[in-house]
């Protein structure tokens, strides 16, 4: 995620990042810098980096995606997933970041 955020807030050159589509229409739900998901139809490309990150990505609150700081993204990021599978269990669900309610 915090590769993520350093490519989508341009902290990279763009000619040596990957590059990650954002979403032009406005939902209620998700972030401002929501990405767009391509389909895949072979698994070289679904199980590539850009692929994987986008639906973690889209679930992030849109105050923890504006963050002024990598570092405080990180903090933020920490704190999100402190009581979260996500971070031990390497089968977990990444569909999601699941439940928001403890922060």
């Amino acid at each position: 995620m915090i590769e993520t955020y350093k490519i989508v807030m341009g902290k990279y050159e763009e000619h040596v990042a990957p590059s990650l589509a954002k979403v032009s229409n406005y939902v209620t739900r998700g972030n401002d810098s929501r990405l767009m998901k391509s389909r895949a139809k072979y698994d070289l490309r679904k199980y590539s980096f850009t692929s994987r990150i986008v639906n973690i990505w889209n679930s992030l609150p849109n105050w923890f995606v504006h963050a002024n700081t990598t570092n405080t993204f990180k903090n933020r990021l920490d704190k999100f997933w402190q009581n979260q599978e996500i971070i031990y269990d390497f089968k977990a669900q990444l569909e999601g970041t699941g439940s928001r309610r403890n922060l």
